[in-house]
């Protein structure tokens, strides 16, 4: 197993490798060390708990790495717009106790948690979106990356539905941003579609806008992006970089080692959820990486007992519902004033469709829940309903028509 350099990045691992934690551990640290960071302050920027991720190996190696050499050192969590984690949750989290080191959730519900940025010109986000979009949009963020020399991001890279593959820049949009830039490139995404983005290696246009906000982040930007074995705690790659290199050494691994192939698409899908993915905001991440396999007029079954919420954070899905795109673009004076991002997880989550006046909405794929969200609630939110309390997980694994898949979520099937 050696170090390689991908661009201007050190990686370390790679497709098909599991490394060890020794491993790991003298990688960051020999990383950090030949970093430059003596004397200055770093906010490290994290993950929340919906990732897999051996956040305490890598927290624990950081902290050993730039204790006694950096002036402060802060772990900020990327909630997004994700629920805060308390204390006990932080602690299993993040491992620790870490002498000398400060813990914030990124507060995205309070103003004076961001501080302004500058604003990317409707000129700027037209050319970016290719003509999809055509405004100006403020960019917020952290004050707690702004306050700081270094930025240093720390995360798992999978398959994304919003921006082609998570990690680098998206720790700090949507990780700790503010509304507007949230709503603007998600609902780039949603434009684009799940289906056309997902699993994209390259710079997409989501991307191409996060990486336009993050240039106007005064502290300096760097990442240690890994590629973790989904549902466990070990490590294929960890990359060292800027984080735009480093993301793209991660993306490169990641689109080797999670994305699989059949070779026919499939009548339906069963995606058992597991417990990270607390509600349908976060778990309907069991359809959008399989969306590409389900035949038409087929079905994707979230399993999912313990998801009593299809949004903690965002109790207006269930009166705006789950729609395709069209659905909305077809009716858009209706809906303009609503957050963009809620559309966008609206359309992820129903996938490809289309809607005119005569004949209304077909979709391509049927939804269901099969979880411990009322039937009103879901059957209201434009989804299929499935008892859990009936569900026969192995009718569904003796049928060769349907894929089950457990712990679904991260990694992303598609057809050859």
């Amino acid at each position: 197993m050696t170090v390689t350099d991908a661009q201007t990045a050190a990686l370390l691992g790679g497709p098909g490798q599991v490394l060890t934690d020794a491993e790991v551990d003298s990688f960051i640290r020999d990383s950090l060390a030949g970093a430059g960071l003596d004397g200055r302050s770093v906010c490290v920027i994290v993950p929340d708990a919906t990732r897999s991720c051996p956040l305490p190996l890598l927290l624990s190696a950081v902290h050993g790495a730039l204790t006694g050499r950096v002036s402060e050192l802060t772990v900020l969590v990327a909630l997004g717009t994700h629920a805060e984690m308390s204390a006990d949750q932080l602690a299993g989290h993040l491992g620790g106790p870490y002498d000398g080191l400060t813990v914030l959730n990124h507060e995205w519900w309070k103003e004076d948690t961001f501080a302004d940025l500058g604003t990317i010109s409707a000129a700027k986000v037209r050319e970016i979106s290719g003509g999809l979009l055509d405004e100006a949009v403020p960019v917020r963020l952290n004050r707690a990356v702004v306050e700081h020399d270094v930025a240093l991001v720390v995360g798992p890279v999978f398959p994304h539905e919003v921006v082609g593959f998570s990690g680098g820049n998206k720790y700090f949009f949507p990780g700790v941003a503010g509304q507007e830039v949230i709503d603007l490139s998600h609902w780039l995404g949603a434009l684009i579609t799940s289906a056309g983005i997902i699993g994209t290696p390259s710079l997409t246009p989501v991307r191409a806008l996060i990486n336009e906000a993050a240039g106007l982040i005064p502290a300096d930007k760097l990442a240690l992006s890994v590629v973790a074995q989904s549902g466990t705690s070990a490590l294929h790659a960890v990359a060292f970089g800027d984080t735009i290199s480093s993301w793209q050494a991660a993306a490169a691994v990641s689109a080797q080692t999670h994305i699989r192939y059949l070779d026919r698409p499939v009548r339906r899908v069963v995606s058992l959820m597991p417990s990270r993915y607390q509600d349908i905001w976060t778990a309907a991440k069991g359809f959008y990486k399989v969306e590409p396999v389900v035949a038409d007029g087929g079905e994707v079954i979230l399993y999912a007992p313990h998801v009593t919420q299809l949004a903690a954070m965002h109790p207006e899905i269930e009166q705006l519902g789950y729609h395709c795109r069209d659905y909305f673009l077809g009716q858009w004076d209706q809906f303009r004033d609503a957050h963009w991002g809620v559309l966008a997880h609206s359309t992820h989550l129903r996938g490809a469709g289309t809607w005119d006046l005569v004949n209304g909405e077909r979709c391509r794929v049927d939804v269901t829940l099969a979880t411990g969200i009322p039937e009103d609630v879901v059957r209201g939110a434009n989804l299929g309903y499935l008892d859990p309390a009936g569900f026969d997980l192995a009718q569904y694994e003796s049928d060769p028509e349907t894929l089950v898949l457990p712990n679904a979520g991260e990694v992303l099937y598609r057809l050859r």
